[in-house]
């Protein structure tokens, strides 16, 4: 969803290539600044602890010819490439962006490579690849500093830049030949995917130890690579951080959506409309293609019925059809309190009880009066938008992450969590607002990146904080969360009593009443 992205501005500068010839990724430089890449020598900034490689393509500029397709490959260039700074943002939602479209391009097919010094020993470390969250229309890789997972987990993170909103997700049949049209941000991904597998042991990567992870849209896009023909082989382990992994639309459905926004910008006949959408001016393209909505959020994303997504994820994953890898999996304990605070603070929507009827119903439809019943008013004391968030986070992510866990375990281990300190740093101004924001969206993720523009934590949370490093780490590097000191981590078993990891400020400690806090079997009852 967009929320992660409205938290913290990304950063970031254009970046150029040239042509060049290919160079071996093993070939070795005494230059700890200097790393070889397939596509020519990057040059990063060091500091005792850690190297910083940003802005490197990982494909060609998808502007001109190549808007609207899979990514072709990254251009050489001679000489050292600067990469002491991440590269452009990827073209944004106007709407949902801080930085009001500064720092965006087209050409932004990079990705950044935070490493620990190199090992005398020649040892390769895990990998971390992180994909972002927001809604698939905003976010960038700038935005999540790495610094302190590199450091305390002794892994090598990336993060990567993929094409957002129309960009990425158009599903125009002028476009392409039916079921390979659309999923070109999701293609992206794959390519970044691919690059680690080729150039990563240049940055002190292991190859063969590759975790993806993301949160969001990024874990959705996560529970893609799961089941996509051409992500197999690419990682081996997945970290799904508050996927809303149903939020897939269908190809039918995105065909209609995406033929409505192209005669909108003005490309309306079928006959021309690809020469059309390739030829418009890329501000033409800044509004985002809509597909799905959770609550009034509505976001833009891959496409099923594709040749990159041939099966919706929740029923690949459900039939057995998923990679067997290590899965580790979770949600904050109150989800959806961020987007009631945005609607509350951008819209002006002020949630009052007597509209707490209509709002179940434009948000379940004919459900609305079970919801209703389940999640009374009083039991929220009176509060509409506490008692609509709760609904929403219940039946849109964490009861979601509760059937995926369940259907995963019979393959590979599966380590179930919920983030829940109930006051984390927050930024403004969602401390302003009249009902509480707990443990919401996105706010897990300073435990793990280097994020500002919120209250320092308190002593108790730096320490929860060291203690996710640890559990995040050491699933990407043995595929099981574990840590010095910290609780034991069972894996999932796949019943109503499962066992996860509830992480709080003041001892995280496992817990088994996950499904029942959530009330996960009336949500099961509705999808039936």
């Amino acid at each position: 969803m967009a929320a992660t992205a409205l938290l913290v501005a990304g950063c970031g500068l254009d970046p150029h290539s040239d042509g060049a010839t290919a160079v071996a990724p093993d070939a070795a430089t005494s230059d700890p600044a200097l790393v070889h890449t397939t596509a020519g020598t990057v040059r990063g900034m060091v500091d005792p602890d850690l190297r910083f490689f940003g802005g490197i393509p990982y494909a060609a500029p998808p502007v001109g010819p190549l808007r609207f397709r899979p990514p072709a490959p990254a251009l050489a260039w001679d000489g050292a490439r600067d990469a002491a700074k991440p590269g452009a943002r990827c073209i944004q939602d106007p709407k949902g962006d801080l930085e009001m479209g500064r720092n965006t391009s087209e050409d932004c097919l990079t990705l950044n490579v935070w490493t620990p010094p190199v090992q005398t020993s020649g040892a390769r470390r895990p990998v971390l690849v992180w994909l972002h969250g927001g809604g698939f229309i905003n976010g960038s890789s700038s935005i999540y500093n790495s610094t302190r997972l590199t450091t305390r987990g002794d892994i090598v993170v990336v993060t990567v830049n993929y094409r957002l909103g129309a960009l990425g997700f158009l599903a125009h049949p002028a476009l392409g030949a039916g079921p390979d049209v659309g999923n070109y941000g999701l293609a992206d991904q794959q390519a970044a995917l691919r690059w680690v597998r080729d150039n990563i042991a240049a940055f002190g990567g292991d190859p063969d130890k590759v975790t993806i992870a993301g949160e969001s849209a990024g874990g959705m896009s996560v529970c893609d690579h799961l089941v996509a023909p051409a992500s197999a082989g690419l990682f081996r382990g997945a970290i799904i951080a508050s996927g809303p992994c149903q939020a897939q639309v269908s190809l039918p459905e995105a065909t209609r959506s995406s033929l409505a926004y192209a005669k909108a910008a003005g490309c309306g006949d079928p006959a021309d409309a690809a020469d059309c959408l390739r030829q418009l001016p890329v501000d033409k393209l800044r509004k985002p293609v809509w597909y799905y909505g959770i609550g009034e959020n509505t976001l833009s994303g891959p496409v099923t019925g594709t040749t990159l997504l041939p099966v919706d994820p929740m029923q690949a994953i459900s039939t057995g059809g998923a990679a067997r890898v290590p899965v580790m999996i979770g949600t904050t304990r109150d989800e959806f309190t961020l987007f009631v605070a945005l609607q509350y603070l951008r819209a002006g929507k002020r949630f009052h009880a007597d509209g707490y009827p209509r709002l179940l119903e434009s948000t379940f439809g004919a459900d609305a009066a079970a919801v209703a019943q389940r999640y009374p008013l009083d039991r929220y004391g009176g509060s509409a938008a506490v008692a609509y968030s709760t609904a929403v986070t219940d039946g849109a992510f964490a009861c979601v992450a509760d059937r995926i866990g369940d259907a995963l375990v019979a393959d590979a281990p599966v380590y179930g969590y919920e983030f829940a300190d109930p006051a984390p740093p927050t930024p403004d101004p969602l401390r302003q607002l009249p009902f509480p924001v707990g443990a919401s969206h996105s706010l897990d993720l300073r435990y793990i990146f280097n994020m500002g523009g919120a209250p320092p934590p308190t002593p108790e949370q730096v320490a929860l904080s060291d203690q996710m490093i640890g559990y995040w780490s050491s699933f990407v590097r043995d595929g099981r969360p574990g840590g010095d000191g910290a609780p034991e981590w069972p894996a999932l078993a796949g019943d109503e009593h499962d066992s996860r990891m509830s992480l709080r400020p003041d001892g995280s400690r496992v817990v088994t009443d996950y499904d029942q806090v959530h009330q996960c079997a009336f949500w099961a009852d509705l999808q039936h």
